[in-house]
């Protein structure tokens, strides 16, 4: 069966279950309304003029995006639900097809008090994080154990096909299907456990748990974390195990002094490229299997020196193959706002990542000022410098490079009656064999 044929299905199975819960909320549908709906429409366009050595003549392209967000309030009591958050890309040349993206496009309702939710269509999940996209059904149920604070458990089932997220259509002959446990406590406190089965034909791709948790203490102390189980290797080749986790942890030491402590592990596994071998009977290697090991564990320190003035520095050993070597990056920066009372506000920090090949460095300064009570104007430079150690093919000698990149840029931001934002940013960056310049402005209109 194609993508056609799923996407008609899908329709077809959309219309009656939206017709049933249309049917079923109406009775309680006015209490909904009371609740105003909320949401954005901004339009953005992109002109790029980049001159090349070795072309004769300077290459020029356009882009025009529009993004659509619009969704119901949150509401625990009965009645109608729905949301949209989709992006449309067009280009000015002919070769360039447009994009549509959808991310959320579905409808459904609130019944039993609130306490059972039913949602059909296109959804993102974010309980699930990156396995949270699903196109088909959604069915919630709600125990709330202090309803005035928003605190309680939510048990989700779901099921359907697998979008094709930044472009319109599905992923041919794929089934996703799982489902979650969440907790929502106070302070924003979420704790979600899920599993999510994604099959390919008669292969399984993935089997994984996954695990989210957010946990604010006393207003001081804030840790995320974010982890994924794969249960089996893909298409039943190779292994499971850890293939994601994430920790952040903050801490407000006093009112100038705040640590951060970031830890990051992976393998990151091509595993529909690894099943669609498999199913077309083509040869897998070893390397595929084991997939790109990823580590990254490091900290930052934040100090306000004096009122306004604000330090950073941080430092971070990172590892993105399981061959290489551990890189060190070091980060320092200082912000301050409102400077000696001029109404300037300037960001500067420096990057510098120190690898067995080579190293690079990073600096980056930008100046803003309001211009009234509507216009926020703002400069930014920034400077990047490579130098990558090689040795040559035919005569073992070390060759230095040294690639550089400067990029020049000015933003204006325009407030029009606290609904509507106007922006518009113009940069030119060039390095040793291109020059290139931008311009963007867009507008962006609040609905509610």
């Amino acid at each position: 069966m194609n993508a056609r044929f799923h996407l008609a299905a899908l329709t077809r199975a959309a219309a009656l279950v939206a017709s049933g819960v249309l049917a079923w909320a109406a009775p309680a549908a006015a209490q909904s309304f009371s609740a105003r709906p909320f949401g954005r429409i901004s339009f953005y366009t992109t002109s790029m003029r980049y001159e090349v050595d070795g072309l004769a003549e300077p290459a020029t392209m356009s882009e025009f995006i529009t993004t659509v967000t619009f969704r119901s309030a949150e509401d625990d009591a009965d009645g109608l639900d729905y949301g949209l958050d989709m992006r449309h890309a067009g280009y000015a040349a002919e070769e360039r097809s447009p994009r549509v993206s959808i991310y959320d496009g579905w409808v459904g309702g609130r019944f039993r008090n609130g306490t059972v939710r039913a949602r059909v269509g296109q959804m993102w999940l974010n309980d699930l994080g990156a396995l949270g996209s699903v196109a088909g059904g959604l069915v919630e149920l709600h125990r709330a154990s202090d309803p005035e604070r928003g605190t309680g458990v939510r048990v989700g089932v779901f099921g359907g096909l697998e979008p094709r997220v930044y472009e319109f259509g599905y992923a041919p002959n794929v089934r996703k299907l799982g489902a979650y446990v969440a907790y929502d406590g106070k302070g924003a406190q979420r704790h979600v456990a899920g599993y999510v089965n994604v099959r390919n034909q008669n292969l399984t791709e993935r089997s994984v748990l996954s695990f989210t948790n957010y946990v604010p203490v006393g207003g001081r102390f804030f840790l995320y974390q974010a982890a994924e189980y794969d249960l089996s290797g893909p298409g039943g080749m190779g292994h499971g195990g850890l293939t994601y986790f994430f920790a952040n942890a903050r801490v407000t030491a006093t009112s100038r002094l705040e640590l951060q402590g970031i830890y990051n592990r992976g393998r990151s596994i091509d595993t529909r490229g690894i099943v669609e071998a498999q199913l077309g009977g083509r040869p897998v290697t070893t390397s595929k299997i084991d997939g790109l090991l990823y580590e990254s564990a490091g900290g930052r320190v934040y100090v306000e020196v004096v009122r306004g003035v604000r330090v950073q520095a941080g430092y971070s050993r990172d590892k993105t193959n399981r061959d290489d070597a551990a890189s060190n990056r070091v980060n320092v920066g200082v912000h301050v706002t409102n400077l000696a009372g001029s109404g300037f506000d300037v960001t500067a920090t420096d990057t510098r990542i120190n690898r067995p090949t080579g190293r690079y460095d990073s600096i980056y300064v930008s100046v803003g000022h309001d211009a009234g009570r509507r216009v926020y104007l703002s400069g930014d430079f920034s400077s990047a410098l490579s130098e990558i150690r090689a040795t040559g093919q035919v005569d073992p000698i070390r060759v230095d490079l040294r690639p550089r990149l400067n990029r020049y840029s000015g933003t204006a931001v325009v407030t029009v009656g606290g609904t509507t934002t106007l922006l518009v940013t113009v940069e030119r960056t060039s390095d040793q064999t291109m020059t290139e310049f931008r311009v963007l402005a867009g507008i962006s209109y609040r609905l509610r």
